[in-house]
């Protein structure tokens, strides 16, 4: 078994003894791949391993490795997690099907509109800022009636849940983390029918901090370069053709 095999194990069993120490259903939590730090030869492995969502935060990232796998045909359902301008929102939406990153109002609109024009229906997560943190995008709580109200009125969204980030110092992670569970309670509560079979679902934590978001009721956990440690591009490609042989 290759180092990638080897990460993802590892990743999947640390996931489940989240689950287990969080009195959760085994499974119950999605482990998402991040390719930030991959490029298209440990990508397409770690599809050929069976991950087959997989998130993207370029641009540029998610058409290069979107083309390299389609050009394999392997079929993976991306979702984009970064930072999204509007200017670059018809190019995600005709790749990506999931987006984590929904962080205002205007950005509602644009995605809506060239949704509609491309006849497409996006799973869509709104991000709320909870940290303070200046530097870091999203809706502030305050907002989130009137993007629930925007998402309706687009007619063209599946509206899966909330996405929160941590804050940078990790001694605040719990509290944030704790606020985002309550507030995605307070939202299913308030406003079933706005959300996807009426669950407000939680897109939270990342390697560094997956225990503590299953603890507060993530949904699915981003993890990025925690997949790809001690793996080269040449062994992971060399590895899967005498895998095939």
């Amino acid at each position: 078994m290759g180092a990638l095999h080897e990460n993802l194990e590892r990743l999947k069993e640390r996931l489940r003894d989240a689950e287990r120490a969080s009195s959760r259903p085994l499974g119950s939590v999605q482990l998402l791949p991040v390719t930030k730090s991959a490029d298209p030869l440990l990508t397409l492995e770690l599809a050929r391993a069976g991950e087959l969502e997989l998130a993207e935060n370029r641009v540029s990232g998610l058409e290069e490795k979107a083309s390299h796998l389609a050009a394999e045909g392997i079929e993976v359902r991306w979702h984009f997690i970064g930072h999204l301008q509007r200017n670059k929102a018809r190019r995600v939406l005709r790749i990506a099907r999931v987006i984590h990153s929904v962080d205002s109002l205007r950005l509602i609109e644009s995605l809506g509109r060239i949704a509609r024009d491309e006849e497409l229906r996006p799973a869509i997560y709104l991000e709320v800022l909870l940290t303070g943190e200046e530097e870091k995008s999203g809706l502030d709580p305050d907002e989130i009636d009137a993007a629930l109200t925007a998402v309706a009125e687009a007619g063209c969204f599946a509206l899966m849940g909330i996405m929160v980030m941590g804050p940078r110092d990790s001694a605040r992670t719990k509290e944030v983390f704790n606020q985002g569970e309550t507030l995605a309670q307070a939202l299913q509560a308030a406003h079933p029918e706005a959300f996807d079979d009426g669950l407000c679902r939680l897109s939270m934590g990342m390697s560094a901090d997956l225990e503590l978001a299953v603890q507060a009721g993530t949904s699915l956990v981003r993890v990025g370069s925690a997949f790809f440690e001690g793996v080269k591009p040449g062994n992971a490609s060399r590895n899967s053709q005498e895998g095939a042989a």
